[in-house]
């Protein structure tokens, strides 16, 4: 819920698409009070909203039921692609951006994936050198801070993790990208994000915060960094949600 004191645009990035890892089987969205809304899909296929706050008291409330794997996709051993043979909408995932200035990692990713099969497994080197090395402490950081701010506090919330371990693939011309939604058991419950990288053609998730990787991942939004997959912005006076709550669980399957 949001106090708004003069009508103000907001962008919104509340409604999961279904994809290759889940699929949503239902859908609820709802703002109050009810205004105009004008969807569209950004430059990374996220399903984003438009609308002005009117002000007063607003709220947004969505709700979705979600199908997904129990298991997340592993590949051990899946091969590097090269960047001449990359799909064009992978391409930007290669390059520096705000928050993952990969062309300060280079010498680091390499002695950190050395001996490790090119592709996937040096993915996965990553994720476990970010698990031992960097200390995951939810709550700590409002803000989004560089992957290289990251490397020097050797600490962080979820998408710090994430920003760091994207730097690090894209040095080594791994294409990563940002991933912003929901987990299952997820303690404290909020907001969460991870990664994917690209390799064996196509994109794998890795998350550095849990010690195994397992299921129940909703995602919501994609991007370079976390500058690309706020769930919500707003243009004018800083706004602030009085209240956000956020809640995930299982659903029993159909008879």
């Amino acid at each position: 819920m949001f106090e708004i004191t003069f009508p103000t645009p907001f962008v919104l990035m509340l409604r999961p698409r279904s994809g290759a890892q889940q699929w949503i089987s239902s859908e609820e969205y709802k703002l109050t009070p009810s205004v105009p809304v004008f969807e569209f899909t950004d430059g990374y296929g996220n399903l984003c909203q438009r609308l002005i706050a009117p002000p007063g008291s607003f709220s947004v409330h969505t709700a979705a039921e979600v199908r997904t794997m129990d298991e997340v996709d592993k590949a051990p051993g899946a091969p590097f692609v090269e960047v001449q043979n990359l799909p064009d909408a992978v391409l930007s995932y290669l390059l520096p951006s705000r928050y993952c200035e990969s062309d300060r990692f280079g010498q680091m990713a390499t002695e950190i994936t050395a001996d490790k099969i090119l592709g996937y497994d040096q993915v996965a080197a990553i994720e476990e050198w970010l698990r031992d090395r960097i200390n995951f402490v939810p709550g700590s950081s409002d803000i989004p801070i560089s992957a290289a701010e990251v490397n020097l506090k050797q600490a962080g919330v979820c998408r710090d993790l994430s920003h760091l371990g994207i730097a690090l693939c894209r040095s080594l011309a791994i294409p990563a990208r940002m991933v912003v939604g929901y987990r299952y058991r997820l303690e404290p419950m909020d907001m969460h994000a991870w990664f994917e990288a690209f390799v064996g053609g196509r994109w794998y998730t890795f998350d550095a915060t849990q010690p195994e990787l397992n299921g129940g991942y909703v995602a919501i939004g994609f991007g370079r960094d976390a500058a690309d997959v706020a769930v919500y912005n707003q243009f004018g006076p800083a706004v602030y949600p009085k209240t956000q709550k956020v809640r995930v669980k299982r659903l029993k399957e159909d008879a």
